[in-house]
């Protein structure tokens, strides 16, 4: 059987660097939307730099508990643009701004979101393919209808997809191990995101766990150095 390895994860709001480096480290990655909703999460928000330290962008979404990330309503028309003139305000001084601004202008600006699922997924998908160049299929887990809890439900994705090697996030160590996977005949393999180089970031002192907005407008053509999966390409 051919080597493949496969990610999974439920998608975010203009995520960290590290989210990008788990889609670099697979074949193939699956948005695993179908889930419940968690509340004060990464779903809706992220994190920039300010000088006064981190703030958080945060998508308004109402306040139901019982729905799953896929079927979340973007209802409120005004945070597009509240977004993006925060943005713009910490992020102008910085060197490349002015390279990515129509890029980003484009997404916030260019058309209304209505779905966080569907946005979300299409601003990674952005990013990772037209900014960091990376060549990882994307999927989605919702149509293979997956059932059960925990990783009962999605060992049958991974095998109809032909997964020998599952890429996991670390917050799974808590019910995924590697004997589990093992009786599927797939092998278990930690994404680690331990080791990240620092770069010239504004208003000190600095903050790995921020948005990829700041990394990108920082350090422009030179991002991908300071990620660690693209270290073959410095």
């Amino acid at each position: 059987m051919k080597e493949k390895r496969v990610g999974m994860t439920q998608s975010n709001y203009i995520p960290w660097k590290g989210y990008f480096d788990y889609i670099n480290s697979v074949d193939e990655f699956y948005f695993y939307d179908d889930v419940q909703y968690t509340k004060q999460d990464w779903r809706n928000r992220n994190l920039i730099k300010t000088p006064k330290g981190t703030e958080w962008l945060t998508v308004p979404v109402g306040s139901g508990r019982d729905r799953l990330i896929c079927d979340v309503e973007i209802r409120d028309t005004g945070w597009q643009r509240s977004h993006w003139d925060k943005i713009k305000y910490y992020y102008k001084d910085a060197p490349h701004f002015k390279t990515y601004r129509e890029f980003f202008e484009e997404i916030y600006l260019g058309r209304r979101w209505t779905n966080l699922s569907e946005m979300n997924q299409t601003i990674i998908k952005k990013i990772a393919v037209e900014l960091l160049g990376i060549g990882t299929k994307f999927g989605d887990s919702r149509p293979f209808g997956l059932t059960g809890r925990k990783a009962e439900r999605y060992i049958p994705l991974l095998k109809r997809v032909g997964c020998t090697t599952f890429v996991s996030g670390p917050s799974a160590k808590s019910y995924l191990t590697e004997e589990m996977m093992a009786k599927e005949s797939i092998r278990l393999e930690w994404m680690s995101y331990e080791g990240y180089p620092e770069y010239p970031q504004l208003h000190p002192p600095f903050e790995h766990r921020v948005s990829i907005l700041d990394l990108i407008f920082n350090t422009g053509p030179d991002m991908k150095k300071y990620m660690l999966t693209f270290k073959e390409e410095k």
